[in-house]
C-alpha cells in the first residue's frame, strides 16, 4: 500500500452496500479513476444458520450499513464516494473522513499482508518488551492466522509457555 491510499469506511444506507459497490465501480470506470479509487468491499462473514433442524452456512454481511473503500482521498474521489447513490456519508467527525489503521484493516480482514519471520519453531529468542523482558526462551508454535507465538520460558525453574505477539521476540544468533 503507497503512502496516499488508505482504507476509509462509508456508511450505506442499510441493505444498499451491494448496490453502492456497484454504481461506484462503474462511476469509477467511466470517469477513469482506478488510480484514485483502487478497491471497495463489502466485507462478508461465514454464519451458520440453524433452521427446521438443518444447519446451513449462509454468507452475511459482517458490517451491515457500511463499504470499505480504499482510495487516495482528493476532494475528486471524495466527492464521487460521498455522492453515489445509497451513500449517506463517511465515517469520521463533521464528515471528515478518517482512514482506516493498518491495524484496524487487518482486524477487519479486508486485506491480507504477507508475514517474513526471521524466525522458525526451535529457535532461542529474548523477549524484547513486556511483563517478561529480556527473558530468553525457545519458540514452540508459530500462530500465523492469530499473529501470535508461543515460547517457553523457564520461571522459577519451571518451563512456562508463554504468548507473544510477532514484535516481542528477537532471534539470538
Amino acid at each position: 500500500m503507497s503512502s496516499k491510499e488508505k482504507w476509509y469506511v462509508v456508511h450505506t444506507y442499510s441493505g444498499y452496500e451491494n448496490k453502492v459497490k456497484v454504481n461506484l465501480e462503474k462511476t469509477i470506470e467511466n470517469l477513469g479513476m482506478q488510480d484514485v479509487i483502487m478497491d471497495i468491499q463489502v466485507p462478508l462473514e461465514e454464519v451458520i444458520e440453524i433452521k427446521d433442524d438443518k444447519k446451513r452456512v449462509v454468507l452475511r454481511k459482517k458490517f451491515p450499513g457500511y463499504v470499505i473503500v480504499k482510495m487516495v482521498m482528493t476532494d475528486e474521489s471524495w466527492y464521487v464516494v460521498r455522492n453515489t447513490r445509497g451513500v449517506t456519508g463517511f465515517v469520521g467527525p463533521a464528515s471528515k473522513p478518517v482512514p482506516l489503521t493498518e491495524e484496524e484493516v487487518e482486524k477487519m480482514g479486508i486485506e491480507h499482508q504477507t508475514i517474513v519471520l526471521n524466525y522458525s519453531v526451535g529457535d532461542s529468542v529474548k523477549i524484547k518488551h513486556g511483563p517478561l523482558e529480556n527473558f530468553i526462551g525457545i519458540i514452540d508454535e508459530i500462530n500465523l492466522d492469530k499473529r501470535k507465538i508461543r515460547v517457553i520460558v523457564s520461571m522459577f525453574e519451571r518451563e512456562t509457555p508463554v504468548e507473544l505477539e510477532f514484535n516481542q521476540v528477537e532471534v539470538i544468533s
